[in-house]
């Protein structure tokens, strides 16, 4: 080669260079602190709405007032109450105004302040209530935090829990005249329950496992008419109690508490009327057998008529009961057994003309809505085909339709649909496939419509009900610009079959300017457990920090196993007394096939997830040992016999009926089979998936001589968060040890 020909050759190298350089330049790099400290990849949503009775307004929390709008102009119309005026009596701060509640007849407000957590779903808090005629405020009670404080029907009570007891406070008439004296003195209470103890009697609300498996802590009922309060009651005396150790002080502080384990003894629940007229209070006929679960209770919209499910303690046989309201006698309308389990949902709606119900069930092999008359006669199927109805949206009696969400575009895409009270008029209102939800005013004429997909952020507007678009309230047009200016990448939709001929989605993003002629580490991310889906056409479903992998040269990948959602009964309910035996499989198989794939290097395929996602990298990176080579497990379950009864046993049954499907599918049982590399990370205070299993899977480790990292969070629950900097440094933590691997 002369050397005129190298000069030229090395000066179009030189220019090439710095043009990439100048490109690059051009386009941000994603940190670790522009996503967790600055959220700068956050989207705008539009929180806080609360529809009016009118169905033309909704109210709205901005800055320090609450005011009402017009759903279709978003004009201003009035100011309902400043911050200012919610001063308590001796105070200087202004009780916050998130989380407010209207009584029925929107005259009174509730809110509260001063908020403890308790777990997942509860907390205890001081209430106030505000009167908007008097425009005064006052406190609930001055006799101890409370907890699920409720207006009665007509606004002139709340009911509410306290140490375990049931309390009722009567609200001042006086309170709407202007004027009125001594407003902000506490008012008079009575109490309905008096052996509320803790770790023994809870009246009122729920126990631990109740509250995190049948997802509500709310375990009272006002009756339409206001006149009775239907409430549960558990003995949990008899449960065995769980001990977490909090640090920081001298003598670190020993917390206990109820936690029923697969296979022990659970509370023994109870379901009780009073009666406000005469303070008596009566048992509901729930049957002889204890060992059973109670989880909902509902007044019908006969106010003689309470509802409630009741549920055997494998939860494969389902029974709704109608209970009379003065005797507590009962019978069972509607019975549904399943050879696998039944899940419960909130999809239940009773009828105005109280002949008839709605609820949805999978008997036919896909979660669909079904009409029944008051005796428990079929009537009519609603939604029929392979698809899932996810939720129901809102009954409206007066145009005859029920609104729903369902997988009918496909199992990623989240339509709302509307059908007829006889099930002949279907209606689709979203016009774009991905993931769509709403939020309906009171009366049915316009909803608040939220729209994604996997790679646009959230579009929310107001619709009427029709699915007209009335105005654009939040496009996420600067997001739009920033993710750009960061260069992220669109994610893919792949789907492959595994050995034995099962289907499977998958999502990819691959690094940008992505050479399909180089050889590339992957990273799973995954959750997979029953019913739950990662492979989602809507935002966030690829996060900024996968994008952050993406970045760095890593192809990142989620793929749903058998077992989650949104493909029908028997792909859900195929992991029955199996659980992680058949989503470990498919994930063993997802690393399989990419590893066919000319651009993947297959002897570096890590995996990283959280809670059942945690267990299933254990699970991966043991008996999978040959196709993962690195994973992260936070917070995981490493045995089912220590994690809840009603969740474990409804996928299991009990450690005696089947010791077997515990005992292989637990990664302690497998530890010597690792050869990756492991982060395990724990909360050292989680009360939902206890340390124990991941100190368990350390022994094991050990035993085995394998080494491997570990990061232990003191005082942190499930989403190790408690403490100055614990999230971010969670994340960094995580992300140095994912880039020194792949």
């Amino acid at each position: 080669m002369s050397r005129r020909t190298f000069n030229i050759l090395f000066s179009v190298f030189f220019i090439s260079i710095q043009m990439v350089g100048m490109a690059q330049a051009d386009k941000k790099v994603i940190s670790l602190e522009d996503i967790y400290k600055n959220r700068k990849f956050a989207s705008k949503g539009f929180q806080g709405v609360h529809s009016m009775n009118d169905g033309i307004h909704y109210c709205q929390v901005k800055k320090d007032s609450l005011n009402l709008y017009e759903y279709a102009t978003g004009n201003y119309t009035r100011t309902l109450v400043i911050s200012k005026q919610l001063i308590p009596a001796g105070d200087t701060v202004p009780v916050p105004m998130s989380g407010f509640e209207f009584s029925d007849d929107e005259t009174r407000l509730l809110f509260s302040a001063d908020e403890e957590a308790i777990y997942r779903r509860s907390s205890k808090a001081n209430y106030y209530v505000y009167d908007l005629k008097s425009e005064r405020l006052f406190p609930l009670s001055t006799n101890g935090k409370q907890r699920l404080a409720t207006f009665s029907p007509d606004g002139k009570k709340i009911a509410f829990v306290r140490d375990n007891n049931i309390f009722i406070s009567d609200l001042p008439a006086e309170a709407s005249v202007p004027g009125a004296k001594d407003l902000q003195a506490p008012l008079s209470e009575y109490q309905v329950t008096a052996d509320g103890k803790a770790n023994e009697i809870i009246n009122g609300a729920t126990d631990w496992v109740y509250e995190e498996e049948f997802e509500f802590s709310q375990a009272f009922a006002w009756s339409p008419d206001g006149k009775r309060i239907a409430f549960y009651r558990f003995d949990e005396s008899k449960v065995k109690e769980y001990q977490l150790t909090y640090y920081g002080d001298l003598y670190p502080e020993q917390y206990k508490y109820k936690y029923p384990k697969a296979g022990e003894d659970n509370s023994v629940v109870g379901i009780y009327l009073f009666d406000l007229g005469s303070n008596k209070i009566t048992p509901v006929d729930i049957g002889k057998e204890t060992d059973i679960y109670i989880p909902r209770i509902k007044w019908t919209e006969d106010a003689s008529t309470l509802a409630l499910y009741r549920m055997n303690r494998h939860q494969n046989k389902l029974e709704l009961v109608l209970a009379d309201a003065a005797t507590g006698s009962s019978k069972v309308i509607y019975t549904e057994e399943n050879k696998y389990y039944i899940e419960i949902n909130d999809h239940w709606h009773f009828f105005k003309n109280k002949k008839e119900f709605l609820l949805s069930s999978e008997k036919d092999g896909y979660r669909h809505l079904y009409i029944y008359d008051m005796t428990g006669k079929p009537l009519r199927q609603l939604t029929k085909g392979n698809f899932e109805v996810i939720d129901v949206l809102g009954v409206d009696e007066t145009s005859g339709l029920v609104y729903y969400s369902s997988t009918e575009t496909s199992p990623m895409d989240k339509d709302i649909c509307a059908i007829s009270l006889d099930g002949k008029k279907k209606i689709q209102l979203n016009t774009r496939q991905g993931g769509n939800s709403v939020e309906f005013n009171k009366t049915f004429s316009y909803y608040i419509g939220r729209w994604s997909d996997i790679n646009t952020p959230s579009y929310i507007a107001v619709y009427k009900s029709n699915g007209k678009e009335v105005r654009m309230l939040q496009d996420n047009a600067k997001l739009r610009e920033t993710i750009a200016d960061y260069r992220f990448v669109k994610a893919e939709f792949f789907r492959f079959k595994t050995s034995d001929g099962t289907e499977l989605n998958g999502l990819m993003v691959k690094p940008p300017d992505f050479d399909p002629a180089r050889k590339y580490p992957v990273l799973f991310t995954i959750y997979g457990g029953p019913g739950s889906q990662t492979v989602n056409n809507s935002w966030g479903t690829v996060s900024s920090w996968n994008q952050l992998w993406a970045q760095h040269g890593i192809i990142v990948v989620s793929v749903d196993n058998r077992g989650t959602g949104g493909r029908g009964e028997e792909f859900k309910k195929c992991t029955y007394l199996q659980l992680g035996k058949y989503e470990t499989l498919d994930q063993i198989e997802a690393a399989r096939y990419l590893g066919t794939l000319g651009y993947v290097d297959k002897a570096r395929i890590g995996m990283w997830g959280w809670s059942f996602g945690g267990y299933l990298t254990l699970s991966c990176l043991t008996k999978g040992a040959d196709y993962f080579s690195f994973g992260i497990a936070v917070a995981p379950v490493t045995n089912w016999k220590y994690y809840d009864n009603i969740y474990t046993e409804r996928f299991m049954r009990t450690p005696k009926e089947n010791n077997d499907g515990y005992e292989d599918n637990s990664p302690v049982n497998h530890a010597g089979k690792m050869k990756g590399r492991l982060l395990l990370i724990c909360g050292m205070a989680d009360d939902n998936v206890h340390p124990q299993n991941s100190y368990d899977m350390v022994t094991a480790l050990v035993g085995a001589d394998k080494q491997f990292e570990s990061q232990f969070y003191p005082n942190s629950n499930h989403g190790i968060y408690t403490g100055k900097n614990t999230s971010f440094h969670l994340y960094r933590r995580m992300t140095d040890f994912i880039l020194g691997n792949l």
